[in-house]
């Protein structure tokens, strides 16, 4: 019996050291494959696979540069009269408003000048033609004449060109008062302007403040900004779908027309510029939008979305490692980076590779074993 007591211990403490040795490390589980089945677990091997790629980008809705004209007074005065409001439909001509200003006096009176010039200067030049036909003066003096005659047709080119800048109409009076005159068909989406008020003018080198907007709202453009990593996967001409908080339901379609030829120093990114269609005029300038570009298909190693479990602010699956001495299956938590992505499955940036087994389902029963 005293033989017998120290050969139970010894066994009993291998028994104990087995126990120890066969339970799991950190982050594992093991289950026989009878466990396995009867919870219906799944697993699958994951390889790479040829995926549609959309990158999403913050992006704003802004006018159509094309589409838009920014109108300022060409000289310094005063509005009088204003002749169209925001919202209102205009053409090409129409006026928007009646400045008060000397300059345009100063205009009349220069064309004035330059024709009472041109006048006297073509009486010259045929006096000088005369004289010279009858050998009664020298052909440098008509030369002088025709010189001068010249000059004044050109002056009076120059008075009219800077009286149609001011939109001036009727030349056949001196006036203080033009009308600021619409240079595009549009709307008035902008006015800055209220009667009494005194401008400044872009021809007079002060800084002139912008009196109208007017445009068409039935195309806009919108920007994104594309960083640098994905720069290779963004062509001019590829279709994008525009998303923006007012109508979450509902995408405008439209491709990239620009893309930036410089990086912002700061941001690493370039920006994109796409044109939209807008006709019930959905869409207004510095709305905050999601812009969704169809990039080229790719490959890249995939998992399907229901193998990933949200632990914390980590993405985590479970990989089969394997089998025990006893064999038993060892199934290990893996941390994993993915690509933001609404698909399925997902692409998958780091944490796994191609070839390995992934539970699919049932891989929150073994979060919760360990």
């Amino acid at each position: 019996m005293r033989r017998a007591l120290p050969l139970l211990l010894l066994l009993s403490c291998a028994r104990r050291e087995d126990r120890e040795q066969a339970r799991p490390p950190a982050g594992e589980v093991w289950l026989s494959r009878q466990q396995l089945d009867s919870q219906q677990m799944r697993i699958e091997v994951i390889d790479e696979q040829q995926i549609a790629s959309t990158l999403d980008e913050p992006g704003r809705i802004a006018f159509d540069d094309l589409r838009v004209a920014h109108v300022f007074a060409p000289v310094p005065g005063r509005i009088v009269r204003i002749d169209a409001a925001p919202g209102q439909q205009v053409r090409k001509g129409d006026p928007l408003l009646e400045i008060e200003s000397p300059d345009v006096g100063a205009a009349f009176a220069d064309i004035g000048k330059a024709e009472a010039d041109l006048a006297a200067a073509e009486r010259e030049l045929k006096r000088q033609q005369e004289l010279v036909e009858a050998q009664a003066a020298a052909q440098r003096e008509l030369d002088q004449a025709q010189n001068a005659y010249g000059r004044a047709r050109a002056e009076l080119a120059r008075a009219r060109r800077r009286a149609e800048l001011f939109r001036v109409r009727g030349l056949e009076g001196v006036t203080q008062r033009f009308s600021l005159r619409s240079p595009i068909d549009g709307e008035v989406i902008a006015r800055a302007a209220n009667p009494g008020t005194d401008v400044q003018g872009q021809l007079s080198g002060g800084a002139a403040p912008e009196l109208f907007t007017i445009g068409s709202l039935d195309s806009v453009w919108a920007f994104a900004d594309v960083y640098e990593v994905d720069l290779a996967r963004v062509k001019p001409g590829a279709p994008v779908q525009v998303k923006v908080i007012a109508y979450p339901d509902r995408s405008f379609p439209g491709r990239i027309e620009w893309i930036s030829s410089t990086l912002d120093p700061v941001t690493r990114t370039a920006r994109l510029r796409c044109t939209l269609g807008n006709p019930d005029r959905a869409l207004l300038p510095e709305m905050y939008a999601t812009v969704s570009i169809a990039a080229p298909a790719r490959k890249a190693l995939v998992v399907p979305r229901s193998a990933v479990l949200h632990v914390g602010d980590e993405r985590v699956v479970f990989v089969q490692a394997g089998t025990t001495e006893n064999g038993l299956l060892r199934f290990q938590r893996r941390r994993v980076l993915l690509e933001e992505s609404e698909g399925d499955p997902v692409p998958v940036k780091s944490g796994l590779q191609a070839g390995e087994a992934v539970v699919i389902s049932g891989a929150l029963l073994l979060s919760g074993m360990l």
